[in-house]
Order: C-alpha cells, then sequence, then structure tokens
C-alpha cells in the first residue's frame, strides 16, 4: 500500500481539525503557496515544516514521514540500543537489534534511521566475523553514499569495505575499492582531507598485505607527509602506524618501533577503542618481532588488552588476533605449551572460514607445536596456514611461511620431493 505523500497529510489533518488553507497560512504564508504544498508541486523548506507542523498539533517528523511519535521513539531507543552493545563488544545482540529496525515497515520513512541501522548492521556483521553479509550489505552502502554530502562518512564506509575485504583475503578487490575511492576524492579536491589519509593507510595495509612494499614504501612517505600537514593527531596517529608496518616489513625494525612508539603516544584517551585495541595488539607484535628482550613487556600489554576487549566494540577477529598475539608471546617466553592452547582458543573462535586470521593463527600454533616436538601435525598446521596464505593473494608471509615449512620437513627427514615442494611454492609466491 502506498504511503500519503506530504501534501496529502497535511490536507487531511488540516480538514480533520476544520481549517481553511487560508487559516493555516496565515499570517506567515499564502494560501495558494499551502494549495501548492497539499498538491505536492513545493517541497516546503524545513523551516515550514516546523511551522506547518506547530499549527497543525503534530510533530515534524510525522508530517514527513507519517509515523508516529511513539514508533520514531521505539524504533531510536533500538538503534541506541544497538550502538550500546556493539560498543560493548556484544555484537551479536547488536546484530539483532539492528535487524529489528531494518524489518520495521515504518523505518522506510525514516531514510536517516534507516542508514544508521544499516551501517551499524554491517558493523555488528563484521564483528561477528560474518565477512561476506558484512560486505555485501557495505558495497550497498558505498554505492548510495556521497561524499559531497557527508565526506567523513562516504570514507568510513569505503575504508570499512576495503578492511573487510582485506580481512577476507581478496586483496585484488581490497586495493580496488581504496584505490577507486582515493581517485574520486582527488578529483572533488578532496586530497588533503582526514578522510584522504584515511583511506590512504587502508590502501597501504592492502600492498602490505599483498607484498607490494615499493608501492608501500612510496605511499607511506606520502601518507606522514599529508598527515603531518593536516595536523590532526588522529590522522598522524593512523600515518604513523601505517609507516612502521612498512618499515617492519622491510625488516627496519628500529624505524618501525619508533614509529610504532609515536602512534601511540599519539592515539588519545577519546581514540575510538576497537582502534585503540588494535594499535596496542599491533604494537605488542612489533616488540616481539623487533625485540625479542621485551617479549614480556609486550606478553603484559596483551594481557591487558585481552581483560578489556570486552568492553569495547571488539569482534571475534580482534579478539582471535590478541590471542594469537599472545600465543607468540608465550612462544618467544619458551612456554609452548601454552602458546599451543591459546592459538587453538583463536582458532576456535574464528571458525571453519577462511580468513588472515586464521592464518596468522594457524602459523603462530605451528610454530609453538615445533617447539613441543609435535612435529608431524606442524607440518600439517603449517601447510594449512601456508595454503590459506597463498589463496589470499597475502605473497609475501605466505612465501616465508612455505620456506618455514621446508624447513621444517627438512628437520623431520620428509622426504626430498615434499621438501622441494614446498621451496618450489615459496619462490613462485615470492615472484621468483
Amino acid at each position: 500500500m502506498d504511503r500519503e505523500t506530504l501534501g496529502q497529510r497535511i490536507r487531511a489533518l488540516r480538514i480533520r481539525q476544520g481549517i481553511s488553507q487560508a487559516q493555516l497560512a496565515f499570517p506567515e504564508l499564502s494560501d495558494s503557496y499551502i494549495s501548492l504544498i497539499e498538491s505536492d508541486k513545493r517541497v516546503p523548506a524545513p523551516s515550514v515544516i516546523d511551522l506547518l507542523a506547530t499549527k497543525l498539533n503534530c510533530s515534524p517528523t510525522y508530517l514527513v514521514s507519517g509515523v508516529s511519535e511513539d514508533v520514531v521513539d521505539e524504533l531510536r531507543v533500538t538503534l541506541d540500543y544497538a550502538e550500546i552493545a556493539l560498543q560493548n563488544g556484544a555484537p551479536a545482540e547488536a546484530r539483532a537489534r539492528f535487524a529489528e529496525v531494518l524489518a520495521n515497515a515504518d523505518a522506510v520513512a525514516l531514510p536517516d534511521m534507516l542508514h544508521q541501522a544499516r551501517w551499524g548492521h554491517a558493523l555488528a556483521l563484521e564483528a561477528s566475523g560474518d565477512l561476506e553479509e558484512a560486505i555485501a550489505g557495505l558495497r550497498e552502502l558505498t554505492e548510495e553514499a556521497n561524499p559531497e554530502a557527508d565526506l567523513d562518512h562516504w570514507a568510513r564506509v569505503h575504508v570499512a569495505l576495503s578492511r573487510c575485504l582485506r580481512e577476507r583475503g581478496d586483496i585484488s578487490a581490497s586495493v580496488q575499492v581504496a584505490e577507486d575511492a582515493l581517485r574520486r576524492l582527488a578529483a572533488g579536491g578532496h586530497d588533503g582531507t582526514d578522510a584522504a589519509v584515511h583511506l590512504g593507510a587502508t590502501l597501504l595495509a592492502a600492498f602490505i598485505q599483498r607484498g607490494d612494499l615499493v608501492r608501500a614504501r612510496q605511499l607511506a612517505a606520502q601518507i606522514v607527509e599529508r598527515a603531518e600537514r593536516i595536523g590532526s593527531p588522529r590522522v598522524r596517529m593512523e600515518a604513523c602506524w601505517e609507516a612502521a608496518h612498512v618499515a617492519e616489513v622491510r625488516g627496519d625494525y628500529e624505524e618501525g618501533v619508533t614509529l610504532a612508539e609515536r602512534a601511540m603516544l599519539l592515539a588519545g584517551e577519546d581514540e575510538d577503542p576497537r582502534s585503540h585495541n588494535r594499535l596496542r595488539v599491533a604494537y605488542a607484535g612489533l616488540l616481539l618481532r623487533a625485540r625479542p628482550e621485551r617479549a614480556e613487556e609486550a606478553r603484559e600489554l596483551l594481557g591487558r588488552v585481552r581483560a578489556e576487549i570486552n568492553t569495547s566494540a571488539d569482534g571475534e577477529i580482534d579478539v582471535a588476533w590478541c590471542l594469537t598475539e599472545l600465543a607468540r608471546a608465550e612462544t618467544v617466553l619458551g612456554r609452548p605449551a601454552e602458546a599451543v592452547a591459546l592459538a587453538e582458543e583463536a582458532l576456535e573462535l574464528l571458525g571453519d572460514a577462511p580468513r588472515r586470521a586464521t592464518a596468522g593463527a594457524l602459523t603462530v600454533l605451528g610454530e609453538a607445536l615445533v617447539r613441543t616436538d609435535r612435529r608431524d601435525r606442524a607440518v600439517e598446521v603449517l601447510t594449512s596456514a601456508a595454503t590459506h596464505l597463498e589463496e589470499m593473494e597475502s605473497s609475501r608471509v605466505a612465501a616465508q611461511t612455505w620456506f618455514d615449512l621446508a624447513e621444517l620437513l627438512a628437520e623431520t627427514g620428509a622426504a626430498e620431493e615434499s621438501r622441494l615442494a614446498a621451496y618450489r611454492r615459496a619462490l613462485a609466491c615470492a615472484g621468483v
């Protein structure tokens, strides 16, 4: 059934209250203007809608949408509850509440609320680990978003889509989303904005994951320069962190740690809890790789994050990353049995879907199994990790994992054919 138009609603309310067009118009408007509005030949400005709502004894929201104030209040409460659940690390509850709003027939007449519910639902799907549905929802939102209307939100939607694609292992698609968005920003004269830095950092993360270190290094320098010029602490933090990641994968650990520590200092108290937790987990992971003598410090930091992680919007993937880095710390500290338990907990949380986080947990589990002399199981796990990484276009990490597997096969006395096959896969992933 078609809903009433704004003009039809105004006319029905006026007639119900027994007043003429001239009476409704007086003294601010003309009766001819009211006639044009009621026949849907004119769209009144928000200030006129407010005026007419007051005269007709209803809310502006009802006048525009036809939805009663009670229903609007109920939907608003549900949305607020969903947002709180998402921020408090209850993505399943948030997902259910956002879906409740989306299923309400009245939400169609409330575009702002409907958009808020769709955006929140996509984030809740991501936090729940349902990347396929999250990507589908985010693709729709990116198609509808307009950088001229709300530049920051437009960038956030594209960043989220690129991030989910990267996490799923579709690196080429992740790169394309970020590159296309940056090109559009440049065409619109918005390349000197926070939005451009956020998108640049997202593209940089995809380059690193793909092993495209030349482009990553060039882009990192551009992002840091742009962030310093803009001056926003948050974008400077994000730029420093991504530059630290580039330095790490290039093997320049000292520069990486310096940049990461600078990023940590720039992360203020008002930083989004989920982003802050990700930053701390990533920093701890860098310490483990760059300065293993500080492994205990990294383990303590990860322990604090793990204790706090349920008080923020951290989803299953973020929790699994924290557990994986904790497992890495335990391995470095000579406690491989504890590492095995933590990595297996991460894998149980992630489920069977192929993800970047799954490959990372498998790699750490394989390393810990080697330390516990469970080499046959380690070979099985590392083979699965390398295969995951190769399928996800993570060529640099896949090459290293295949190489580590080849070395392990040599230690276990495996057949030469198996060792050579692993070396060949390593070389192929490295582009040799």
